[in-house]
Parts: C-alpha cells; structure tokens; sequence
C-alpha cells in the first residue's frame, strides 16, 4: 500500500469485498492513519482521549516528529511517563463504530519501568468498557482481555519474547464472537467471547509506558 500524504482516507465498495458465513457479501470500509499529515504536538481530529478514574484525562497523547517513526517522518505517542498501577491510557476512534473487523497497528515501546508496550481495543461502548489485547516486554508476554466497567478480565495469556526499542505489530480479526490476534504476523489467539457485539477501535497503554503507535489501518464490515 501507497504511503498517504493525508491522515486517513476512505475506500467503500470495490476497495475490498467479504463473504459473510450467511453466505452475503458485504462492503467493508477502510481507514488507516499514519499521522504524517498531523501537525506535531496536537491530536488527530478523530481521536479522543478517554479520563482515568479520578477524571484526570487518560495519557497525553499528541503526533510526534521522530527519526524513530516506522513510516516516516511522524508516530502517535503516548508520552506521559508516569501513573498509577492501574491507570489505563486509552484513546478511542471515532467513525470506527462497528462489529466484524480487521484491524493492524504497529507500536514500538520506548520506556516504562512499571509497564511497557502497548495494544489495541475494539468494540468500545466508551472508554470503560471494551475488547482488549496488548503485548508487554516488561513481562514477555501478550494477553487478551475483556474490560468491563474499568476492570480487566483476563481471556488468554501467550508467552512471548518481545524485544524493546524495536517496531512490532499487532493485529486483530472479529467475525461475530470468533476473535483472532495475530502478534508479528503469527497467530497467538483465536476465540470466542460474546460479551460485547460493537463498538469503536482505539490504543491502549498503562501505568508509566511510553508508546508510539504507527500505520493503524481499521476495516469495519458494513
């Protein structure tokens, strides 16, 4: 795929094509950031910031201008390096409502002593309640949750060696309950969960992770 000089673009109809289990093809739309037309220190019009407990606003997340940008020359990052043990940093995508999907994010985790790495959410009511899975290098491992009223619920949980200061992707398959997780292009997790049915996508980091996030791409089942 082409680099983008605009923040996102729309492509409906031919772009691409699925055939539902119900045997009806359905026209996916997609969307994909790489946040290199954004102006530094700002936040992309559609993302919003979700707020922690204590209302306090979840991260500081803004574009950024780096030499360590997987498509060059700007990332997303979460920069706020410091919070509790449970402060989740979340922010959410609007225009991303929906249920079956497919959904790709490259991050890279640049510090954290509590926490590090990053992950995707999808099918968010809010910011409180949402599907989760993220990969941290603290713990060597990558876990999948369902997260209800603010508490985490753990789903599955795969060991897995995950460098730091390097880029990685992770990438999320939803048709009806079935969930696929891929990390690096290997499958980690596939399986069923029907607490929720839609919702928006959005990023995920915790405690005091540093993040950037790059080239995240959103095809949603219409």
């Amino acid at each position: 795929m082409s680099r983008f000089s605009h923040k996102a673009f729309w492509a409906v109809g031919t772009l691409a094509l699925f055939v539902l289990s119900a045997g009806v093809e359905a026209t996916a739309v997609e969307k994909v950031w790489n946040f290199d037309g954004d102006a530094p220190d700002a936040l992309p019009t559609e993302f919003v910031i979700g707020t922690l407990f204590d209302g306090r606003p979840a991260g500081n997340w803004k574009v950024l201008r780096t030499d360590q940008a997987k498509s060059p020359p700007h990332v997303l990052g979460q920069v706020e390096g410091k919070g509790a043990e449970h402060a989740y940093k979340v922010v959410l995508v609007t225009g991303t409502d929906g249920s079956d999907a497919d959904l790709e994010v490259s991050f890279l985790p640049v510090d954290g002593k509590g926490d590090m790495g990053g992950g995707l959410i999808w099918r968010a009511s809010d910011d409180r309640n949402y599907y989760l899975t993220r990969a941290n290098p603290l713990e060597q491992n990558i876990r999948i949750y369902r997260v209800v009223k603010g508490v985490r619920h753990l789903l599955q949980d795969f060991d897995q060696i995950i460098p730091v200061k390097r880029w990685h992707t992770l990438r999320v398959v939803t048709r009806g309950c079935q969930i696929r997780v891929m990390y690096d292009e290997r499958q980690v997790f596939d399986l069923c969960d029907r607490t929720f049915t839609r919702g928006r996508v959005g990023l995920w980091t915790k405690s005091d992770a540093v993040t950037y996030f790059d080239d995240l791409k959103v095809r949603v089942l219409k």
